[in-house]
């Protein structure tokens, strides 16, 4: 039989101190209702009516608790990471689609390259535009700035100090001046605007070259690596040449999306391949017309397109013409350029084109002015 040992200790009135074999606890309470805990977390509830026998007790664990709140952490854990998890694969799928998006949207974009151009130029309403102010005379602004100078009176209390009114002064003598610049300046434009109508309206090659250099009409092709040059021997026809760069602009590879919602890379067939060149070439060669018409008055536009192309007898790649087509104003005319067919737009007007699915372009001659 086993040695037992319990003994309390009363430290204060409704507190005892109870000490035995399995530890010290402490019980709280008077008779009818206690409450006591021990050192091994063990919580005892005691309610009962003194001198009839009958009370209830309720017993508890307190590491019972901890390890219930250990497996509530726990699942809210694995709850959440799984939360994070399920986050994580969602926005590897939306990447994954704003991939495959951005691809599409690149092969769109090389094959309506047509689609885009800048606004005609009137060159006659450019050239009738009335001066800002006859030249040597003051102009707008300035006569504004030296009114404002001219009536400014300085208050009562401005005049007790002398230095804030030198001030006004100066800033408004300085505005004057700063106006009469921009008047200069808007005059020097006009006037430079008013010359390049006049030689563009006569049919002046040196300003029609001008123009295309200070508008720089072709300036968004550069970004897909097409190089560009400008020349023309008369008035009524204007003959621009590109290299196509083909190799560089035109994937060789599409970008997909798989069931599981990963990309997948694959290498397009060379029927797909040379499909997205060939619209890409005749799509730029039509934004060139279309830009030049827009910007001068000339009624044809010849584009040769070169891009690489292999050399059977040396196997290397050198650069050839292989598009050359004549351009019309009149066939632009009426022309709803977001629905056609770029290759198809092209094989309307005179032009020399050899293309094969299979294959791509050929070599071709060039079309004389």
């Amino acid at each position: 039989m086993g040695l037992n040992f319990r003994k309390s200790i009363t430290i204060c009135k409704g507190v005892r101190l109870n000490l035995s074999k399995s530890g010290v606890g402490v019980s709280v309470g008077t008779k009818g209702a206690r409450f006591s805990i021990n050192s091994s977390g063990q919580k005892r509830a005691t309610v009962g009516i003194p001198g009839t026998g009958v009370y209830y007790t309720k017993t508890s664990s307190s590491k019972s608790n901890k390890k219930k709140s250990a497996a509530q952490t726990k699942k809210a854990e694995i709850t959440k990471k799984k939360e994070e998890q399920v986050k994580e694969k969602a926005s590897e799928v939306e990447k994954s689609q704003l991939a495959v998006e951005e691809y599409e949207n690149y092969i769109e974009l090389i094959r309506s390259v047509h689609e885009e151009c800048e606004e005609p130029v009137d060159w006659h309403s450019v050239y009738r535009e009335a001066e800002p102010f006859a030249k040597g005379s003051i102009g707008e602004k300035e006569a504004q700035a030296r009114k404002a100078l001219d009536d400014y009176k300085p208050g009562f209390f401005e005049k007790m100090n002398k230095s804030n009114v030198e001030k006004k002064k100066a800033e408004l003598m300085k505005a004057v001046e700063e106006a009469k610049a921009e008047d200069n300046e808007a005059y020097e434009n006009w006037e430079a605007m008013h010359e390049f109508a006049k030689g563009v309206l006569e049919g002046d090659i040196d300003s029609y070259l001008a123009v295309i250099a200070e508008v720089e009409p072709f300036e968004d092709l550069v970004e897909y690596g097409s190089d560009f040059e400008v020349g023309t021997d008369t008035p009524d026809c204007m003959t621009v040449e590109f290299n196509v760069k083909s190799n560089t602009v035109v994937p060789k590879t599409s970008i997909n999306l798989t069931k599981t919602g990963k990309t997948s890379s694959r290498e397009l067939t060379k029927t797909q391949y040379y499909d997205y060149v060939q619209d890409y070439v005749c799509s730029c060669s039509i934004r060139l017309a279309r830009e030049i018409f827009a910007l001068l008055p000339v009624s044809t536009v010849i584009v040769h397109a070169q891009d690489g192309v292999i050399n059977t007898t040396t196997g290397h790649t050198d650069d050839h013409t292989i598009l050359s087509v004549k351009f019309t104003r009149s066939g632009f005319d009426d022309i709803n350029f977001e629905k056609i067919d770029p290759s198809d737009f092209v094989g309307v007007f005179e032009h020399n084109m050899e293309f094969l699915k299979t294959s791509g372009f050929k070599e071709v001659a060039r079309i004389e002015q």
